[in-house]
């Protein structure tokens, strides 16, 4: 793990983006304290397996104990896992600043105090400082949120972010891929969110319509 220089990235991350040879598009990952810490651990392997991307990850403190209780990770495990680690904590890291140019930005899961505080532009810990810093650089903000059923400060907060230009990505499952196991449900939704993001990968199976018509 390193903390690198700073390197020019897509400004615009869609449409005007300025190819740079030899250098990595960055993405920042956190993890939060909910259940589905799959998801993100999921996108830190997809990213290195297709390479070219550097993986900039914070995990918070509950986002760590849930990837230990759902999927026995620990904190080194994860580390492992991305290019560049930040402590949660470290309100000052490069990741905190608008200059330090990135490709977006992943929540992944996003429990819902996190939603709450990237709602409301409450920068208290570098997870909501990051989401605050991807906003108001009109860079993409995807919030994978992991609660049910959701209450009306649940639904407003996502209303807000919404209007904030982020993107509230709940994983729910797409049954038209026909999947066999939690894995492949799991792989669909990680597909569906790095697509935001431009990236190019074979991790789902893509709609083609309908071969032939249903039974009478």
């Amino acid at each position: 793990m390193r903390e690198s220089q700073c390197r020019i990235a897509p400004a615009d991350y869609m449409k005007t983006t300025r190819k740079t040879s030899g250098r990595k598009k960055r993405l920042i990952v956190a993890m939060t304290g909910a259940t589905g810490s799959i998801y993100g651990v999921r996108i830190l392997e997809t990213l290195r397996a297709i390479g070219g991307w550097e993986t900039h990850l914070i995990v918070s403190d509950a986002g760590a104990l849930n990837a230990w209780y759902d999927q026995k990770l620990s904190r080194k495990d994860l580390a492992k896992l991305a290019d560049v680690v930040h402590n949660v904590r470290d309100v000052a890291a490069s990741i905190s600043s608008g200059s330090f140019i990135t490709h977006g930005m992943v929540i992944a899961p996003c429990s819902m105090k996190t939603l709450a505080a990237v709602a409301l532009g409450f920068s208290d810990n570098l997870i909501s400082r990051a989401a605050d810093v991807i906003l108001k650089e009109r860079r993409r903000l995807v919030l994978i949120v992991r609660e049910a059923p959701f209450n009306l400060a649940h639904l407003r907060n996502m209303v807000q972010v919404t209007e904030m230009g982020g993107i509230v990505f709940p994983p729910v499952p797409a049954f038209y891929s026909h999947a066999k196991t939690v894995d492949d449900l799991v792989n669909h939704t990680v597909g569906r969110v790095l697509d935001l993001f431009g990236v190019e990968h074979s991790r789902i199976k893509r709609w083609q319509g309908m071969k032939e018509p249903p039974a009478q």
